[in-house]
C-alpha cells in the first residue's frame, strides 16, 4: 500500500560496516536510564493536628490542621505541586502559633513570678509571746 509507506517514519542512517569487521567483534552495551522519583510533599499533618490541640492561638492550629487535609488529598491525587503549596502554608501556620503561644507561655510565667515576689509571705503559726501558758 503506497499510502501505508508515506506514514512510516524514515528509517535511521547508518553506515555500512567495513567486510573485514564482523557484527560479533562489536562491543555492546546497554545504557539504562534510571529518575529518581522526588520524595513526595510534606503534609505536617501530626504537627498540625497536635498545635490545634495545644496551641490553637486565633485559630491558628486548626488553619494549619485543614491545610494538611487538604495537602493530603492533593498528595493522593498526584497533584504534588498542589500538596506543596499547602504544606507550606500549614508549615507556617504551625510556626506562628508555636511562636506566639512561646510568647504567651513566657509573659504568663513572667507575670505569675512578678507576681509571687510581692505577696508577703505568711505566717502559718501563730505569734510566740514567750513564757508558759
Amino acid at each position: 500500500c503506497p499510502r501505508a509507506r508515506e506514514m512510516q517514519p524514515p528509517a535511521p542512517p547508518y553506515e555500512v560496516l567495513p567486510t573485514e569487521v564482523k557484527m560479533e567483534d562489536m562491543p555492546r552495551s546497554t545504557t539504562v536510564t534510571v529518575e529518581e522519583t522526588p520524595p513526595p510533599p510534606r503534609d505536617h499533618l501530626p504537627w498540625s493536628f497536635f498545635t490545634t490541640l495545644y496551641g490553637n492561638f486565633c485559630c491558628l492550629g486548626l488553619l494549619a490542621f485543614i491545610f494538611s487535609i487538604k495537602s493530603r488529598d492533593r498528595k493522593v491525587l498526584g497533584d504534588y505541586s498542589g500538596a506543596r503549596s499547602y504544606g507550606s502554608t500549614a508549615k507556617y501556620l504551625n510556626i506562628a502559633a508555636l511562636v506566639i503561644n512561646t510568647i504567651i507561655v513566657i509573659i504568663i510565667i513572667t507575670v505569675v513570678a512578678v507576681l509571687a515576689s510581692r505577696v508577703p509571705p505568711s505566717y502559718s503559726q501563730p505569734p510566740y509571746y514567750g513564757g508558759n501558758h
